[in-house]
């Protein structure tokens, strides 16, 4: 083994590490904004009204729009990494196996306390895998090939797209309330900080930089 083989090793393992765990926490911060009872992120909201309707539970609904959004980048010519396919499955597998443990909270303030806690570790888990640098969520590359492809800034094209999402949720049943209020406003703060802790360094040098557009807030 060459004297530089193992620090790349021991680099690689760390970041597969990052990714996985950060997936699997997203995962449980958004169960754990399902078990709180007042409101989800936006992707939960659909997420939760389509489970709703169909019987099947929120995390794999989640598999599954996480594959239709991924069959999306196709046309748009997004090229996805491992992070990307890996989320299409991690996240909605720790969704339901959280669900599955984690017991009903009753009481206004115990709500209150899961809901803060999930929205914390949200930005915890989204710190972590993007910081890995394996690639951004589905739903973020379709966000990025959006503006390639129209031209729009990626706000409006952020906006429009979870504004569409939100609204259809919630149409669906999917839950809205104060946690989704809490959680745009939070988490671009918090994954902010949380990348700066999870940096890996690139060459020496430890980047503790804001995400890449096409991979801020959402890894999903």
């Amino acid at each position: 083994m060459s004297t530089t083989e193992a620090p790349r090793r021991a680099h690689l393992t760390r970041r597969l590490i990052q990714l996985y765990t950060g997936l699997a926490l997203y995962g449980a911060s958004s169960a754990l904004l399902v078990v709180a009872g007042l409101g989800l992120e936006p992707w939960g909201v659909l997420h939760q009204g389509l489970a709703e309707r169909t019987g099947i539970t929120i995390g794999v609904v989640s598999i599954i729009i996480g594959a239709i959004v991924l069959l999306l980048w196709i046309p748009l010519r997004q090229r996805p990494g491992l992070g990307t396919v890996s989320n299409v499955f991690a996240v909605g597998i720790a969704m339901d196996g959280t669900l599955a443990l984690v017991p009903d909270v009753h009481g206004l303030a115990a709500r209150a306390g899961v809901m803060l806690a999930g929205i914390v570790l949200n930005g915890v888990a989204t710190g972590l895998y993007i910081a890995a640098r394996f690639g951004p969520g589905p739903r973020d590359g379709l966000m990025t090939g959006l503006h390639r492809r129209t031209g729009h800034s990626i706000r409006l094209v952020r906006t429009a797209i979870e504004v569409a999402v939100v609204a259809t949720g919630y149409l669906l049943g999917g839950s809205l309330g104060v946690g989704t209020v809490l959680y745009a406003l939070a988490i671009g703060p918090l994954a902010q900080f949380f990348l700066r802790v999870f940096a890996i360094p690139v060459n020496g040098h430890t980047t503790a930089t804001a995400p890449a557009p096409g991979q801020a807030i959402l890894p999903q």
